[in-house]
């Protein structure tokens, strides 16, 4: 067992993933909040104070912190989700102490100037924008505050640009002050490091970080609807979402096997029918986005206008027949697709961070790889197609972008699937 963790006195758990074979080492710390730990008032504030612990600290400025890193070929990043928010750096194992200073610097003693607030807000109202010009991406953003209506997991991980104008520096400080904790953080280490090692550089750096308390959400439910999108564009974005297993859930293995073998691939169900057959999309896809308390099921599809009323059918023929009728070899090869998905991630030491870091926030304790195939290997066709009663058998969420002259307002997916 590669994998090792320790915990300081504040309750901080440091865990590492070495790997002697490796050439590099990822640094990171993952804070358990996101987007639906958010103030009502303050979307994308999550989003935004991930941005502002990279515009300079007590000690280094926001060209320090990069040249810190980047100097000797690293790189460092970060990113928001609904759920967490991760900074990360990899570099040469000769410089570990070195990053594992830049993380807590960042981490403990940004300052969150205010001209540079002010400079990163309008980064981030253009990223808005880009989003928003990319309905491939912002499709899912209306998905979700369709699905989970007036509910902070239901907002944009960006925000908006009216709120993200004039959220206060103050609302920064205290979303930091009361989330950036040790209750709420895991420092992860992975690479060819040495645990004792490791563990001694984060305790000099976060060893007084305050104990703070585990972030509270409130609970998720789904809701049905439909959202249409009128735009002037060329292809018309559609995705159909129904209410799927959380993280926790038994099903979960089930129903992700069910999204690679529907669309995961060029060989699945929906790339096959719909496309490969008939020509009706460039693209089409399924998958399953599982959560702490709940999940949600989704096929998204770029089409021509006028081939929406064509598409829409075949694409519920599919998840009538899948819930009736999966074959051994089909399930077979979205096994085999998963385990080669973990196995490959084994080779990776960014991966091997990113999925030991979402483990300690998700389930507290590291899922051994070797659990996880077990548990996939074990679904069975029968259990497979119980799932997929279960999903499409829900009312579902239907939102569409694009030219929608040829859509009416209703919701055609709950009406098909009824019939």
């Amino acid at each position: 067992m590669t994998i090792e963790i320790s915990e300081l006195d504040n309750g901080l758990r440091v865990v590492t993933d070495t790997m002697l074979e490796a050439e590099s080492i990822v640094v990171g710390a993952w804070v358990g909040v996101g987007t639906r730990h958010e103030p009502w008032r303050a979307n994308g504030v999550a989003h935004l104070v991930e941005h502002m612990m990279f515009k300079g600290t007590k000690k280094r400025s926001a060209y320090a912190l990069s040249t810190a890193i980047e100097k000797n070929g690293g790189m460092i990043n970060a990113h928001t989700t609904r759920e967490e928010t991760a900074y990360y750096a990899r570099v040469l194992p000769e410089d570990l102490a070195t990053v594992c200073d830049v993380v807590a610097d960042m981490l403990r003693h940004s300052l969150f100037n205010l001209q540079e607030l002010e400079r990163e807000k309008k980064v981030i109202i253009q990223e808005i924008g880009r989003d928003l010009d990319s309905p491939e991406d912002h499709i899912f953003d209306l998905v979700h505050i369709v699905a989970f209506p007036k509910q902070t997991i239901g907002r944009s991980v960006l925000g908006s640009v009216d709120v993200i104008q004039k959220l206060p520096r103050s609302v920064i400080i205290e979303y930091v002050h009361r989330y950036y904790c040790a209750a709420n953080m895991v420092i992860v280490g992975a690479g060819r490091l040495d645990h004792k090692s490791f563990v001694a550089h984060v305790k000099k750096r976060f060893g007084s970080l305050a104990k703070g308390k585990l972030a509270k959400r409130e609970k998720a439910y789904m809701a049905g609807g439909v959202h249409i999108l009128p735009k002037d564009i060329e292809q018309l974005h559609m995705v159909m979402a129904f209410g799927g297993a959380s993280l926790h859930s038994h099903d979960v293995y089930a129903t992700q096997l069910l999204g690679i073998l529907l669309g995961g691939n060029t060989s699945s169900r929906l790339f096959q029918k719909v496309r490969e057959k008939r020509g009706l999309v460039y693209t089409v896809s399924a998958g399953h986005a599982a959560l702490q308390d709940i999940g949600l099921f989704q096929i998204y599809a770029g089409t021509d206008p006028a081939r929406i009323q064509e598409l829409i059918p075949v694409i519920c023929q599919e998840l009538k027949d899948v819930s009736s009728h999966i074959t051994s070899q089909e399930l077979a090869r979205a096994k085999a697709q998963c385990r080669a998905d973990v196995l490959m991630g084994k080779e990776n030491v960014m991966r091997r961070a990113e999925v030991l870091g979402h483990q300690l926030l998700a389930y507290q304790k590291p899922i051994a790889s070797e659990k996880v195939l077990d548990k996939l290997v074990s679904v069975t066709v029968d259990q497979t197609q119980n799932i997929a009663k279960k999903l499409f058998s829900q009312k579902s969420v239907f939102t569409v972008m694009g030219p929608t002259k040829n859509l009416g307002m209703d919701n055609p997916i709950d009406r098909i699937m009824a019939s």
